[in-house]
């Protein structure tokens, strides 16, 4: 089961990296009702603390990202916080195209699992204007799912500046290899409506999946994972 927006370290192609002096450090904290990831939630929909650290210099980027979790715990586990670790390289293809290649690795320190959660793939993504393909590919078994390297996510989104309002459409399909690919693949979609307030980011998303609500459901209290509902957001950049 499960488990990412979320994302990321083996660089497939770049030139020579760029000076010190275009070199930036950012961080961010947020919160969320209900941290949902690939539409599935990693909280039993239930409100969590992120935050994350981001370096960039040219088109290299290197980042840091953590948030909490019940998943784990839930279904037996013992942890109860994610890490996630990126990083890659983005460039111009031509005018009005440019491109994202990168790794990430989700960590679920100490999760206790057999295969393990912890998930690593490489992504490539393409943008065009306001539109952008993504594909995510795994590494390794699929966030503790059985025999499921190679896995794969294909996501395609859009975003709009509506007077101030983004304005986000998205729609993703994660592929589940291996014995569990019948019940652990599906569709999930969500449209995010958000604005900057000086640096506070407000959003409200409408999220949902069509993925198997037996299987994505919490053995705690039997909500289903990939219900469609919605979440809120605040996040602060600086």
């Amino acid at each position: 089961m499960k488990r990412s927006t979320l994302a990321l370290a083996i660089v497939l192609a770049a030139p020579v990296l760029p000076t010190v002096a275009h070199a930036d450090l950012a961080f961010n904290v947020g919160v969320v009702t209900d941290y949902r990831y690939r539409g599935i939630s990693q909280t039993r929909v239930k409100p969590t603390l992120q935050g994350g650290v981001d370096f960039s210099n040219g088109g290299f980027y290197l980042g840091a990202w953590a948030s909490g979790i019940k998943w784990i715990k839930d279904f037996g586990g013992d942890t109860s916080y994610e890490l996630d670790f990126y990083g890659g390289y983005k460039g111009e293809l031509a005018k009005d195209v440019t491109y994202d290649v990168g790794v990430l690795t989700y960590q679920y320190p100490s999760n206790g699992f057999s295969p393990s959660a912890n998930t690593t793939e490489i992504y490539g993504a393409v943008t065009y204007g306001a539109f952008t393909a993504k594909y995510s590919h795994a590494l390794t078994d699929t966030f503790a799912n059985p025999d499921s390297k190679n896995s794969y996510y294909l996501d395609l989104s859009a975003g709009f500046d509506m007077g101030g309002f983004m304005v986000t459409p998205h729609i993703g399909y994660q592929k589940i290899s291996g014995p569990v690919s019948s019940v652990g693949s599906y569709t999930d979609y969500s449209l995010t409506v958000s604005k900057d307030f000086s640096g506070v980011l407000l959003s409200l998303a409408l999220v949902g999946t069509d993925a198997d609500k037996a299987f994505y459901s919490s053995p705690v209290n039997g909500k289903e994972l990939g219900k469609a509902g919605l979440v809120l957001g605040a996040k602060y950049s600086f």
